[in-house]
């Protein structure tokens, strides 16, 4: 059962480790050590007093909280952290309405920024300094968030098997020569149905249905398992292919046991679609909330967020690309390989989500 408790706006606690995507919501207060240097007294008195910003964040990496921390090093503005999943974050900001001490959101996929937007959660961004950072692809059309980090969805066989002839789509994945090959995650994922979205939006509910048939034909198994599973069964040979996020297999590769490092060693990559759409690609991303007490200092979070230099340590945490294009990308995140990515605007993916789930259930992808 989710744990939920009383928003501290006041609190002092230190912060706390994080673990991965599916970690209970916590709340810490990202407090930063004295400020050394030769900062002006009156420079660090105002930085003394330079008050709070309260983040709601289902992103739950320690590299995260070493970015807030030096956030407050900067501004001296006090970051405190709500963590939750995506869903449950948008339904409590729904909840407190006016009330809601949230001033930003930070979520992980395009089709839950798209259900913070349906739901009422953000108000539009106007500055642009960070605007004019981000791709027209990668914010909401009516500027009501922006991405932050971008990965792609892409296929993945076993090297020692070989790359399969002609597989270059995500089309030929619905072929017959792929029956019994493939595994996936189920119908429910969010990455699943924001990948269905972008097809439902190039070419209409009827072509997605006609593809996800097709895979649903070539199943190894019942969809089960999430990315890193699916891959580490790709590595052992109990599934021939898959589709997953470029952040997992990398991080596979980073990884200190050396036992994940032996999958991504046996893991082969394929970008699809590079000679029509481009690549599928997700993101996570940050929107301002309604009702901020805090719209400074919020705002002053957002650009920190969207700057090059912090971009970089933001994707290089959780081994993604960086949203901002002149941003350093992680090692790990270029030895994947070059791609062209769609270019399709993200939000597509929300406002397809509805028929998204219409096509996977007629498809009998459970």
């Amino acid at each position: 059962m989710t744990r939920f408790t009383t928003f501290a706006i006041a609190a002092s606690v230190l912060l706390a480790s994080c673990g991965g995507e599916s970690s209970p919501p916590a709340e810490t207060s990202a407090e930063a050590p004295a400020s050394s240097g030769s900062t002006s007294a009156a420079t660090e008195a105002k930085k003394q007093n330079a008050g709070v910003v309260n983040v709601y964040s289902a992103r739950h990496y320690d590299s995260d909280l070493a970015l807030y921390k030096q956030f407050t090093e900067e501004t001296g503005i006090k970051v405190n952290l709500l963590e939750g999943e995506s869903d449950q974050l948008i339904q409590r900001m729904v909840n407190e309405a006016e009330f809601s001490p949230a001033d930003v959101l930070i979520t992980v996929d395009a089709g839950r920024l798209w259900r913070g937007v349906d739901r009422g959660v953000f108000q539009p961004l106007e500055d642009q300094s960070i605007l004019n950072r981000i791709p027209e692809h990668f914010k909401n059309p009516d500027n009501y968030w922006v991405a932050l980090t971008k990965r792609a969805r892409v296929i993945v066989y076993n090297k020692e098997d070989g790359a399969p002839e002609g597989l270059t789509e995500y089309a030929d994945l619905a072929d017959p020569a792929y029956e019994g090959e493939i595994c996936m995650r189920t119908s429910t994922n969010i990455y699943n149905l924001s990948l269905i979205a972008s097809f439902v939006s190039r070419q209409g509910e009827e072509g997605a249905e006609e593809w996800a048939r097709g895979v649903v034909s070539n199943f190894a198994r019942s969809p089960q398992g999430n990315d890193i599973s699916i891959l580490k069964s790709i590595a052992a040979g109990e599934c021939g292919l898959t589709v997953a996020n470029t952040y997992y297999i990398a991080r596979l590769g980073v990884s200190e046991n050396e036992a994940d490092r032996e999958v991504y060693n046996k893991l082969g990559i394929i970008f699809p679609n590079q000679e029509t759409t481009g690549t599928h690609v997700n993101v996570s991303g940050i929107g301002l909330a309604k009702y901020t007490k805090n719209k400074e200092n919020a705002l002053a979070l957002i650009e920190f967020l969207t700057r090059p230099d912090i971009q970089h340590e933001f994707s290089s945490g959780n081994n993604e690309y960086p949203a901002v294009a002149d941003a350093e990308t992680a090692p790990q995140v270029i030895a994947l390989g070059d791609f062209v990515a769609d270019d399709l605007n993200v939000s597509e993916l929300g406002r397809n989500q509805a028929a998204a789930v219409r096509v996977l259930d007629r498809a009998g992808w459970n």
